[in-house]
């Protein structure tokens, strides 16, 4: 067992972002490269690159990528046309709070610095990079102060997941798979279930693609089984990951998540959110106010070329979010720590960034 982790969906190589294309996972590992921001935009979109975190990432190369695009020595022009590039990038998965979080954090450095547009530009790069490198700590930072929240007992844990928040979902190592992760380097993993989670497949497809790649013992489950596999005793634990956290610690997470938090309770199970503190929007006081994200039906209607269900007559409802009451959540695990839902207010102003 070791630490390392060759697993990076963005690289910026060679004056552009090479992205793993996770729409082609698990059959086929292809990169794509991306020199524009409207192309940046599409990958985001079409879910090429995906999870919370990779997005931000994403998102603030695709900030350099547009800026770079922009001819103009005025300053002024510079940061309107570069807000024009933000909002392009805004509009591609409004749930994900980390793709808005970047995005500000981007254009606050470049309304903050002093310099000519050229300099501006280089700085920006120079931002993005960080904030790479930053998730990349707080992936492995999550990762022990979630080993250390796990159930003492037994030894040998049973981990179950929902989606993908792993390296794919990330700049490297994960959120709730960085916690699976230190738990195997520490011998205190005997096996993760991965929920297959439809339509999208990303717990079969990424998930366990991400296990195979490292060795970890991992069984592929359809949603539908986890209550069962809880009330068999084959369960200590469930972490999964989050795309925006409100204020009282309600969290949105790939649809699929909220019931499988109340299996849990159902069985005395404790239920583990882990995402970096960038994912915690203060401005939205609860759930309820998380916009959630509805996807193109085609993702429920068919897999790949095949059509599942009837092709007249039907109607489809697909939202890609739900959320999970923090009543449900025993901790929420951050760079920070191991945080009470009810304990985030104490954090607000003191945010990342």
């Amino acid at each position: 067992m070791s630490n390392s982790n060759p697993v990076y969906p963005v690289i910026w190589h060679d004056d552009r972002v090479l992205l793993i294309d996770q729409t082609r996972l698990p059959q086929e590992y292809s990169v794509v490269e991306i020199c524009h921001y409207q192309d940046m935009a599409a990958a985001i979109q079409t879910m090429i690159v995906r999870g919370a975190p990779a997005i931000g990432v994403a998102a603030a190369y695709g900030i350099y990528l547009g800026a770079r695009e922009i001819a103009t020595t005025d300053r002024q022009q510079f940061l309107s046309e570069l807000e024009t590039v933000a909002e392009t990038l805004r509009q591609t998965r409004p749930t994900a709070v980390n793709l808005f979080w970047a995005i500000a954090r981007m254009l606050k450095t470049a309304r903050g610095t002093l310099g000519s547009v050229d300099h501006l530009k280089g700085v920006l790069l120079e931002t993005a990079q960080t904030i790479q490198a930053e998730d990349l700590q707080t992936c492995r930072a999550i990762g022990e102060h979630g080993l250390n929240a796990l159930p003492k007992t037994p030894e040998k844990l049973r981990l179950l997941t929902h989606c993908n928040a792993g390296a794919l979902a990330t700049a490297g190592y994960g959120t709730a798979l960085g916690v699976v992760r230190s738990a195997w380097i520490a011998g205190r993993l005997e096996r993760l279930y991965a929920d297959e989670t439809r339509p999208r497949l990303q717990g079969a497809k990424l998930t366990a693609w991400e296990c195979v790649q490292e060795g970890i013992p991992v069984t592929v489950i359809a949603e539908g089984m986890a209550a069962h596999c809880m009330n068999r005793g084959m369960v200590d634990a469930v972490v999964v990951g989050a795309d925006r956290i409100a204020a009282n610690g309600d969290t949105a997470n790939k649809i699929g998540t909220y019931q499988l938090a109340i299996a849990a309770q159902a069985h005395g199970i404790p239920f583990f959110v882990a995402a970096p503190f960038s994912t915690v929007d203060f401005e939205l006081a609860s759930g309820r106010e998380i916009p959630i994200e509805e996807r193109d039906p085609a993702e429920l209607y068919q897999i790949g070329s095949t059509r599942l269900t009837p092709e007249r007559g039907v109607d489809y409802y697909n939202p890609a979010f739900d959320v999970t009451p923090a009543s449900l959540i025993a901790a929420i695990v951050t760079e920070r720590g191991a945080i009470a839902p009810g304990e985030l207010a104490q954090w607000q102003g003191v945010q990342a960034g």
